[in-house]
């Protein structure tokens, strides 16, 4: 199982310098870099197009979007952000899309948050039209199958589930004949042997990547990374 990491972290404060800490995620030996859209839930999370972008300039790993919420945004407007990032990265680009799972950030964009799904399907339609994947679908309950039949892999959130529920849900990702399975924003506490096994766990159950969220005052990206051979 591949390790990734997360540019921004969930927890207030000051937000990650995007610069030097994708250079030292890469430097620690962590695989990709990946970065979430999140909009109106208190402090700043950097925009995923640009941060991406800063760490492909200085990295040569892999790098993601963990996840764009498609709904927000017009699906030319997106397509055009999405084929300006890959002007930078090239083929490095992996696009996480979901439909968003919180109401404050579709508030403050004064979109519906009623209709996400049937927007993000719509819009998906749209944008699959001017770019190319690969597409990972992140998202939860009967949208694993969808990942599985749809898309070409699946981002489990290890932020808002449970190793059970992640674990149960890759069976069925799995028997539905699913792709690249990636679990993101697997949170790294000061437990390190805790999140050790919890990431131990994931590479036995068969997924292809884990994203871990280093925190600020967390350990060092270099101890996070020596958890996985």
């Amino acid at each position: 199982m591949r390790l990734g990491a997360t540019l921004a972290h969930l927890s207030p404060g000051p937000p990650h310098p995007v610069v030097d800490w994708a250079k030292r995620l890469a430097g620690a030996g962590f695989a990709s870099l990946w970065a979430p859209e999140i909009i109106g839930r208190g402090g700043l999370v950097p925009d995923p197009f640009v941060a991406l972008a800063a760490a492909a300039a200085v990295t040569d790993v892999e790098v993601g979007t963990a996840t764009v919420q498609v709904p927000l945004h017009h699906p030319a407007e997106l397509a055009h952000r999405i084929e300006s990032l890959r002007l930078v990265c090239g083929d490095r680009l992996t696009l996480g899309l979901s439909p968003g799972s919180t109401a404050t950030d579709y508030a403050l964009l004064d979109r519906d948050y009623r209709t996400r799904f049937r927007d993000f399907d719509e819009n998906v339609a749209r944008l699959r039209e001017r770019v190319p994947g690969p597409f990972l679908l992140g998202s939860w309950g009967a949208n694993v199958d969808k990942a599985a039949r749809r898309f070409d892999g699946w981002l489990a959130s290890g932020y808002r589930r449970t190793p059970d529920e992640i674990v149960e849900a890759l069976g069925r990702f799995r028997a539905a004949g699913g792709g690249r399975a990636v679990v993101c924003a697997v949170p790294v506490t000061g437990d390190l042997g805790h999140v050790g096994a919890t990431l131990q766990r994931y590479a036995a159950a068969g997924f292809d990547d884990a994203v871990v969220v280093i925190e600020p005052g967390g350990p060092a990206p270099e101890e996070v990374r020596a958890l996985l051979p």
